[in-house]
């Protein structure tokens, strides 16, 4: 896969990503008497990116381990 293409596969994710984050607010916002404050809407971002900045961390490791090696089956060393 070239980089063109790459590209166009994270733009299109992080549209998906704002689509979802913006009905999610319609939809919470248009359920009737349940109010978010501004603290609670800025935790709630703030956990979601948090969340996903832990995800792919922990998947970029994964990846580094594999390329480099280590999660190739030990020898007796004997």
């Amino acid at each position: 896969m070239n980089w063109k293409s790459t590209w166009i596969a994270v733009a299109v994710a992080i549209a998906v990503l704002i689509v979802v984050i913006v009905a999610m607010a319609s939809v919470w916002s248009g359920l009737g008497d349940t109010g978010m404050s501004a603290a609670g809407w800025a935790a709630l971002v703030l956990g979601a990116i948090l969340t996903l900045a832990l995800g792919i961390g922990l998947m970029a490791l994964v990846f580094i381990s594999n390329r480099r090696g280590f999660d190739e089956p030990g020898g007796s060393g004997r």
